[in-house]
């Protein structure tokens, strides 16, 4: 059974393990090790999560299988972006699925949960930004109408990489 739920601060440790397993999973290689242990200390430290659950401007969502934490997202409820054309834009800071749960519904419930999240801030449009080399993630991305609207660097430890910025309205069909 999927459970979907708000992290709290006890969840900081848990949180910043599968941030790390699933960055790596999904970007290392051999040229960039380096660059990774950079990225994941700078942004997936037990303190870094605890803080970002504690901000009222963050929402930090968890999806559990049998109390084992198998994906998660950020949500920066207030997020401007000039690139954005947008009253009240929210911001998909992070969303990541373990591997072994991709292709079995997860990502699909976590990003309903995260629409309406946004939603229920008062978001009348959601970003993000993705990476220009990740064809499945751009491609889930548009089955929920998000369009490339602009472009942004995404530090990856000592390395610029170009993220596409995606944006989407905030649809009621896509929240169950």
């Amino acid at each position: 059974m999927i459970t979907i739920r708000q992290a709290h601060p006890d969840d900081s440790e848990v949180l910043a393990h599968i941030a790390k397993h699933t960055f790596r999973e999904t970007f290392a290689t051999k040229k960039n090790l380096t660059d990774m242990e950079l990225h994941c200390a700078k942004s997936f430290g037990t303190e870094i999560q605890r803080q970002e659950i504690l901000d009222p401007n963050c929402a930090t969502i968890l999806v559990e299988v049998k109390d084992q934490l198998v994906a998660f997202a950020q949500v920066r409820l207030h997020s401007p972006k000039a690139c954005v054309a947008a009253d009240h834009p929210s911001e998909l800071h992070r969303l990541y699925v373990s591997k072994e749960w991709h292709g079995r519904g997860v990502a699909h419930k976590l990003m309903s949960k995260i629409l309406s999240t946004a939603s229920d801030a008062g978001a009348d449009h959601i970003w993000l930004g993705v990476w220009e080399h990740n064809p499945r993630a751009i491609a889930f991305y548009g089955k929920y109408g998000f369009r490339v609207v602009g472009e942004h660097i995404f530090q990856f430890g000592s390395d610029p990489q170009r993220d596409l910025v995606m944006m989407a309205e905030i649809n009621e069909s896509f929240i169950a």
